[in-house]
């Protein structure tokens, strides 16, 4: 293990995550409503410890290895999320202690918008935007970033890249370099994000909410500069944009690549590749098919009375909460029926491989329906040979296994969370809900979590803020770790 070389690299990154206390700093000093000393303090002291890291081993530019990659994202990941803390920790505006603090920057940089903080309508401004760039900057990885716009790293860039995105296929490449990869994808996400807060400005937000809730949207976040989230607003139009936008921040942005370099090339809409990807279209099959249900139900009890109005929530919340968002306009936990699990269910499937949502991903739970249904025709025809394919293409055995080894240990630890949870003194309802939500990177529960975390232990808030950890970085990530094979020479 390259130790001087993670060092250098752990606080050369340390050093680059200290930039982005620079925006809330200024927002602090524009608004002048509080907390501009927290933020420079803040600065400073994540800059100097990224000083100090890499002072002594700036010399060591040896390329990383496979195993060294993974130990700085965990690092990272970790590090970050404990400095990414300290504005809450410091602020005189929230009063949390060190648990609360470090819960609420894992959540943001999950992108997981579980939450502590309440009486969001009456904090300083620079806290409200700190807590959405926070997702913004998680959504996409912040490794993704330093690899797109620090080639002076030194490292292997394809490294940190394959222990970073998230999703099963992580070693296909948009460009030859794996920079240029980076840089492609970060594009993208810029420029969905600009689309979506110009739109939301124009139906009525203020350009603060705009850009704050547009960070959000895409990262598939769902923190808010409210109470109230999406429902503040009271629009119809803005729910509209937010269903559309957080639909796309759930799509593999390899495509949304690759749709936008057809369209470069005037082949757009003749050659459209989204249609071509059977992870798309059960993706968006499945989301037709929670739309469609939560529709029915809510119609059927005429919940809403207007017809209209049960399916503009349906679509709305079905995408916000299948698609691991969280943004709610109404208390969907007390709807009628099974409504409420049908959506926190909808969460372990997630996104798609390659986008900013959580969950299992769409890939793997279509592998797994696949496979399936492959031992159902085993048992038909013993001496058959089946093969699980996506489209037209065989899926190797060996990403076949790797989907169950982490089915399997998905499941592993979210029974044993959930049973440390229960242990701590917490109904089975929102131990469950809120294991679900973290580790899913969904936010918003069932029971004592569905609008905020402050009802839970300092305890289980960090055994929430490992299931967001976990979550985001994929299981094996965090838990190769663990082997002590990886640490041999």
């Amino acid at each position: 293990m390259q130790f001087g070389a993670i060092a250098r690299i752990l606080g050369l990154l340390l050093a680059l995550f200290s930039m982005t206390l620079l925006p809330p700093l200024m927002v602090a000093f524009w608004y002048g409503d509080g907390d501009t000393v927290t933020f420079a303090a803040a600065f400073l002291f994540t800059l100097f410890s990224g000083v100090f890291l890499w002072w002594p081993a700036r010399r060591k530019r040896r390329e990383l290895r496979v195993r060294d990659g993974f130990l700085v994202v965990v690092l990272f990941w970790t590090v970050l999320a404990l400095y990414g803390s300290l504005p809450f920790y410091w602020s005189d505006n929230l009063n949390l202690n060190f648990a609360s603090a470090a819960f609420e920057s894992f959540s943001g940089l999950t992108t997981t918008g579980a939450t502590v903080i309440t009486g969001l309508d009456s904090l300083p401004h620079a806290i409200l935007y700190y807590r959405q760039q926070l997702q913004w900057f998680g959504g996409m990885g912040i490794i993704v970033l330093a690899v797109a716009i620090m080639p002076m790293l030194g490292v292997g860039g394809m490294q940190l890249y394959k222990a970073e995105t998230p999703g099963p296929v992580k070693d296909s490449k948009l460009t030859p370099r794996i920079a240029g990869t980076a840089k492609a994808l970060w594009k993208i996400y810029f420029g969905l994000t600009v689309i979506c807060a110009l739109l939301y400005w124009a139906a009525g937000m203020s350009l603060f909410d705009a850009i704050g809730h547009a960070y959000t949207t895409i990262a598939i976040g769902g923190l808010s500069t409210h109470d109230a989230s999406i429902g503040f607003f009271k629009s119809d139009t803005i729910e509209l944009i937010a269903s559309v936008f957080m639909f796309l921040g759930a799509v593999n942005f390899s495509l949304h690549f690759l749709a936008v370099k057809s369209f470069g090339k005037g082949e757009f809409p003749s050659n459209i590749p989204y249609f071509k990807d059977p992870e798309f279209r059960a993706f968006a099959g499945f989301i037709l098919v929670i739309v469609t249900l939560t529709s029915i139900v809510l119609w059927s009890n005429s919940y809403y009375g207007d017809g209209v109005e049960n399916i503009l929530q349906a679509i709305f919340h079905g995408i916000s909460i299948a698609t691991t968002t969280g943004y709610s306009t109404e208390a969907f936990h007390v709807w009628p029926g099974m409504l409420p699990l049908l959506l926190i269910m909808s969460s372990f499937v997630g996104g798609c491989a390659g986008s900013t949502g959580g969950g299992m991903k769409v890939m793997r739970v279509l592998l797994l329906f696949k496979q399936g249904w492959r031992e159902v025709q085993r048992l038909i025809h013993p001496n058959g040979v089946f093969l699980v394919k996506l489209g037209s293409r065989a899926v190797p055995e060996k990403v076949m296994e790797s989907v169950w080894g982490f089915f399997a240990t998905f499941v592993a630890l979210f029974i044993v969370m959930m049973m440390l949870l229960l242990a701590d003194g917490l109904d089975i309802v929102t131990a469950f809900s809120a294991v679900t939500a973290c580790m899913n990177n969904l936010g918003p529960g069932l029971n004592k979590v569905a609008q905020n975390y402050q009802i839970i232990s300092d305890f289980g808030k960090w055994v929430l803020s490992l299931a967001m950890l976990l979550g985001r970085l994929e299981i094996f990530t965090l838990l190769v770790l663990l082997s002590p094979e990886f640490w041999k020479k």
